[in-house]
């Protein structure tokens, strides 16, 4: 099962984006997204579960999105919250894998065997981070992250 994560798209969605997360079984979105027509977008491609970042003030449409959510897919519990310190001192015992954004930074690291994730920006450039996402591949009750720098020219 593939799980594609994408945040800090910041009202840009770019078709490279788009392309590396065509074929997933589910897509997860880290916050910032900019306007709801991203969110339109991601539906068309899998099911999508969406937490508000510190940009999503919108109360048009941002309004109604959690600021934090948890899920299971496979089997392997997922947390997803925009901000890394905004996530739990303590987390359920079922969570194998905790998904932020908000630093714009690419980054997995396992912390007392939880996979945390960050897919980076696939947004608007910011100072010269790369422009990525990133994948969960989950099988059974194994997952490993993979982040992906999306060449944007």
């Amino acid at each position: 099962m593939r799980v594609g994560l994408i945040s800090d798209t910041h009202g840009l969605l770019r078709p490279q984006a788009l392309d590396a997360l065509r074929g997933c079984d589910y897509l997860i979105h880290g916050g910032d997204i900019g306007k709801p027509e991203i969110l339109e977008t991601l539906r068309q491609i899998a099911p999508l579960t969406v937490v508000r970042g510190n940009n999503d003030t919108d109360d048009a449409w941002a309004g109604d999105v959690p600021v934090e959510a948890v899920l299971k897919v496979g089997g392997v519990g997922i947390y997803v919250t925009h901000i890394l310190a905004d996530v739990p001192e303590t987390l359920p015992p079922d969570i194998r894998v905790v998904v932020t954004g908000h630093s714009h930074k690419p980054l997995q690291q396992t912390r007392h065997g939880v996979l945390f994730i960050n897919p980076g920006s696939a947004g608007p450039r910011r100072f010269k981070l790369p422009i990525t996402v990133a994948m969960l591949h989950i099988d059974g009750l194994e997952v490993r992250g993979e982040l992906i720098e999306l060449n944007v020219g």
